[in-house]
């Protein structure tokens, strides 16, 4: 028998790192990150390709429905799957497709071009926060998972940041399609380093013994059932279909958001695009810094002795009154103060989808949360694909002004809706709904 001289015990201990959790969440905000800034800079970018392809309000809105469809697909499927085959498989195919659809953008020479690779683009985005929502489950103990999660998706704010004044540098060197293939390749670079880190916390190479037994020590229980939820077992709780309605609710509202008001601005309030570029970031910004913002807080109300029920609805409540201010927009005077009550929007609702997340993660634990986060995507990518099209309509034939009005009513009712599903929030045993 070979003998150990424990050359090889220590070997191994030089290759663990200490808090590699936070490694973990650091890759998954950058993950979050990136699809959003891929799928921003379009909204951004369209004011240069409308010139090319002369796209009317309509024809743009069928462009974001084509991305809006296949990420409706797959955000219930790619969750599904993330669940079934795992997070590091899982997401390192759907980051690689949608940074090869990100750069196929570039090749287009048509509006269907241009609306065909949006739909891969959403095909390979459907995954992303699906995956980032089991990572953080996987790797933190509850009593951090609300500040986890607020910083793995808060990536998507940074994405969002970073595009705007991103696309107008970049279109400045390399035109538009640069751009899209730019980006691309950046998504090509994150799936090798992921691939490189990740496993699960059990099967991790990298991991201490002591964080180990910390993301464990908690979740002894979850061990015994590894298999993910079927759909008709979370599809027969009234808390995902509550979960489900609020996204279907909500989500066009964001949408909207991301995808005109780049348009709006230089449409309606005459911005120039180098000043949209300055501009635009600044709503990003607010949501990146509430994403976190809105974990730490309910996560600190919980460690102060509030039920995980009242603190995390505190805040969704919170941010449910905030937005209600959007509806001033379009009467507001100057686009200074325009900005201001979208950003403002913004950190509302950042607040509330880093919350509402986490609350998805604590009712359905680690073998449903990837789904139901997927499939809830999945309704609000639906609102999304039948909301953008009217949305030029009424662009075109009316204004702006509804669909601020609109805006600014969904999120009470949102919130209304939480609290007569979820009445209490606490992990669904399989037992109990099966």
């Amino acid at each position: 028998m070979p003998v150990n001289d424990g050359k090889s015990d220590k070997w191994e201990d030089t290759m663990k790192i200490k808090n590699l959790r936070w490694i973990i969440v650091a890759l998954l905000f950058v993950a979050t990150g990136l699809s959003f800034m891929d799928r921003q800079v379009l909204s951004l970018a369209i004011i240069k390709i409308k010139e090319e392809f002369l796209i009317t309000d309509m024809e743009y809105g069928w462009v974001n429905t084509a991305f809006l469809c296949s990420y409706a697909i797959m955000f219930t499927l790619g969750g599904w799957l993330i669940d079934r085959y795992g997070t590091r498989a899982g997401l390192a195919v759907s980051v690689g497709l949608w940074s090869l659809a990100s750069s196929l953008h570039g090749l287009t020479q048509n509006v269907w071009q241009l609306g065909v690779s949006r739909f891969f683009l959403g095909l390979g985005e459907g995954g992303a926060f699906p995956g980032a929502a089991k990572g953080v489950t996987e790797w933190f103990p509850q009593k951090q998972r609300g500040a986890a999660m607020g910083i793995a998706i808060g990536g998507a704010a940074l994405g969002a940041v970073i595009a705007p004044p991103l696309t107008v540098y970049l279109t400045s060197l390399f035109g538009w399609r640069g751009t899209f293939v730019v980006t691309g390749i950046i998504g090509g670079v994150w799936v090798l380093v992921w691939l490189l880190f990740f496993r699960k916390p059990q099967r991790s190479k990298l991991v201490t013994a002591q964080e180990l037994a910390l993301i464990t020590g908690d979740t002894s229980g979850e061990q015994v059932k590894s298999k993910p939820l079927p759909f008709r077992v979370i599809l027969r709780t009234k808390e995902a279909w509550g979960l489900i309605i609020m996204r279907f609710l909500l989500d066009p509202v964001f949408y909207f958001i991301m995808f005109w008001i780049p348009k709006y601005l230089s449409e309606v309030r005459s911005v120039s695009f180098e000043r949209i570029g300055e501009l635009f970031w600044i709503p990003f910004l607010a949501l990146g810094i509430s994403n976190v913002l809105g974990g730490l807080l309910s996560d600190k109300l919980i460690a102060s002795g509030v039920s995980v029920n009242k603190a995390r609805k505190t805040i969704m409540g919170i941010a449910a009154v905030l937005t209600v201010f959007t509806a001033l927009t379009p009467v507001v005077s100057t686009v200074e103060l325009a900005i201001f009550l979208i950003t403002l929007f913004m950190f509302a609702h950042g607040l509330w989808i880093t919350n509402y997340i986490t609350v998805t993660s604590e009712v359905f634990g680690k073998n449903g949360t990837s789904t139901v986060v997927g499939i809830a995507g999945t309704a609000g990518a639906i609102a999304g694909m039948v909301i953008n099209p009217l949305i030029g309509k009424v662009v075109e034939g009316f204004s702006y002004t509804p669909l601020w009005v609109v805006a600014g009513m969904l999120y009470p009712i949102g919130f209304a809706v939480l609290l007569i599903t979820i009445p209490k929030i606490r992990e669904i045993k399989i037992n109990t709904i099966d």
